[in-house]
């Protein structure tokens, strides 16, 4: 056969897989290999099986022309087609030994050199290492050896910053911790033009920073221009702005910071442009929660398991409308069910944890939240969760401890410092609680908004206690700016002016806090201490 046809056949493989005709491609791919024999053709005939889902046709074509030895791309190939058939041993072994440091670092690799078997590839590809270290990540993730997963996952992305399937999965199985995330972005060694990359990466990570941080990092994304030539405007050019991918992770942001409603807004907009987009419509999910819309959660609960029943994501809306309308029993099983589907899915056994903490079955919510302390070590949220559960059984020094190995993994949640404050309250040590909740203040990455109050509200009781009545009473009006219907903030404001002798200020807020609580014992007695101290205070000029 004359070598044009030949170049003509290879030219029609291309086509029909571009078209998804992969029986018509491995029809022809088989006959050009058959008439050339050429590695470069057994290849093209292997990635057309492969795509076609004939994985074991595939795999004994690439482990039957001895090239599979000598070749990385053979090898990844045979790799990925033993992926596909579950066999994690067999496909560790073809990718051939290796041996890693805990930051990711390469020590040894017995690579053979790469043909080039790609005639008409582009320019700008993945490194094949990477690909491969992303692969051997993925087999020992499998094998449930989560160490040497981590490791290899960091060594893909540092072969190659643009292999983000590796990052991916190092943010969303939370292998990292937050710091440990900031050294691995500054690390890569990104080209000159990949500079906006590195920013886009720099937030998907947990965006736990000072809010003019975050917001800077998102500003810069959205300036980023790229100036294509636009024949109707020379000047059109294009930027990040309306990127939903983008959009998702400033979504992710305002959920961090507590500001639900406007969270919300953003994800209703974009899962009206994009209906599918599975991490904004987590997102949305658990804003849905927050805010109590469960009719939006029954929605999009019905939606998903419609479209997606295979996906944990669908059973986990389940599970966060059960929740929502307070049936404890079903939204467990849905949420039981969708880390049954897949074990590295964090927001189930978070799910799952606390609707056994809502019925206060403390010992089973904490074997849901020990178990997802151990698979995700790099999210503290977990072991923030075991020490809420330990404080609510009154054992406050072993929540200290959790709320502080929490703080060890995320220094930067101001969530953990509230609870540390808490924990030192409730043991008397007011001169630590008044430290730990000027701390999450300090925190807090954006305003303040009402989510915050109870803590402004704990530090004014703690400076209270302390006779620091000025301060206290600077932080009450503060609370009562956030939520002016907030009987405990009218009630220590009333009872901090009484301590300090202003009688007259005091009964207005008891009267305040009356009328918000009229059947309270405590602010009843006190309301007429302080007329009584008003009336003697009268007499006495």
């Amino acid at each position: 056969m004359k070598e044009e046809t030949v170049d003509k056949l290879r030219g029609v493989v291309r086509d029909c897989v571009s078209k998804h005709l992969y029986s018509s491609a491995i029809f022809f791919a088989d006959k050009v290999a058959a008439f050339t024999s050429d590695p470069a053709d057994i290849y093209m005939q292997a990635q057309a099986l492969f795509l076609g889902r004939h994985y074991r046709r595939a795999f004994h074509l690439l482990n039957a022309s001895q090239i599979v030895f000598r070749d990385l791309r053979f090898r990844y190939l045979a790799a990925k087609c033993l992926e596909e058939l579950k066999e994690w041993d067999q496909c560790l072994l073809m990718l051939g030994e290796a041996k890693i440091d805990e930051h990711g670092n390469i020590l040894n690799l017995k690579d053979c050199h790469v043909m080039d078997l790609d005639k008409d590839g582009e320019d700008h590809e993945i490194i094949i290492s990477s690909a491969i270290f992303f692969l051997r990540g993925k087999a020992y993730e499998a094998l449930e050896n989560r160490t040497q997963a981590l490791q290899w996952y960091k060594a893909a992305v540092k072969a190659d910053p643009l292999c983000y399937e590796a990052l991916e999965c190092l943010i969303d199985n939370h292998m990292l911790t937050c710091e440990e995330e900031v050294s691995l972005i500054s690390s890569l060694q990104f080209s000159s033009e990949d500079g906006w990359l590195s920013s886009f990466y720099a937030c998907l990570i947990k965006k736990y920073d000072h809010g003019s941080v975050v917001e800077s990092k998102f500003r810069e994304l959205e300036t980023e221009n790229c100036a294509i030539v636009n024949f109707s405007d020379p000047s059109f050019s294009h930027t990040l702005q309306n990127n939903i991918d983008l959009l998702a992770c400033k979504a992710e942001y305002y959920h961090q910071c507590g500001e639900y409603q406007k969270c919300f807004e953003l994800t209703s907009g974009l899962l009206e442009r994009d209906p599918f987009h599975l991490k904004c419509t987590l997102v949305h999910l658990a804003t849905a929660m927050e805010l109590g819309h469960s009719n939006e959660l029954y929605l999009m609960a019905c939606n998903l398991v419609r479209e997606y029943p295979q996906k944990a994501l669908s059973w986990f809306a389940v599970g966060c409308y059960y929740y929502c309308i307070k049936k404890y029993d079903q939204s467990r099983r849905y949420f039981s069910k969708a880390t049954s589907l897949d074990g590295t899915f964090l927001p189930a056994r978070l799910g799952h944890g606390n609707a056994f903490a809502a019925q206060e079955e403390g010992d089973q919510a904490m074997s849901s939240f020990r178990t997802a302390a151990r698979l995700f070590p790099g999210c503290h949220l977990p072991t923030l969760y075991i020490g809420m559960e330990y404080m609510r059984t009154h054992s406050y020094k072993l929540a200290e401890q959790f709320f502080l190995q929490a703080k060890k993994i995320c220094p930067s949640d101001p969530l953990v410092y509230n609870e540390l404050g808490v924990v030192a309250y409730h043991m008397k040590e007011n001169k630590k609680a008044v430290c730990w909740f000027e701390k999450t203040l300090a925190h807090v990455p954006s305003s303040f908004g009402e989510m915050w109050e109870p803590t402004v509200v704990n530090l004014a009781h703690a400076l209270r206690k302390l006779k620091r009545y000025n301060e206290a009473i600077q932080y009450y009006k503060r609370a009562i700016d956030l939520s002016a219907k907030s009987f405990s903030t009218y009630a220590g404001l009333a009872y901090t002016y009484h301590l300090k002798g202003n009688f007259d200020s005091a009964i207005t807020y008891y009267h305040k806090a009356l009328w918000l609580k009229p059947d309270d014992k405590f602010c009843t007695d006190m309301l007429t201490e302080a007329l009584v101290d008003e009336c003697r205070n009268g007499l006495d000029d």
